[in-house]
């Protein structure tokens, strides 16, 4: 999947990688995808959240090893 950003939050903790992610995504443009590369098991939920209270769509969820990677949609 081709993504626009990428954000490394790998060794951060909640709620960090949220933040970073939002701060991102606000710098972004309706429709274009960002990656998040995460090492926070929490992090999970919490993107899962995200979405949901943001209305940016979460695109896809992976665990890789101890990573996780998530994709969202700018709303």
């Amino acid at each position: 999947m081709e993504t626009h950003k990428e954000i490394d939050t790998r060794g951060l903790n909640c709620p960090l990688p949220i933040l970073k992610a939002k701060k991102a995504l606000a710098d972004m443009a309706s429709g274009q995808l960002l990656k998040v590369l995460a090492t926070d098991s929490g992090s999970l939920r919490d993107f899962q959240a995200f979405a949901k209270q943001t209305g940016n769509e979460l695109v896809e969820q992976q665990t890789v090893g101890a990573e996780y990677i998530h994709v969202l949609r700018r709303r």
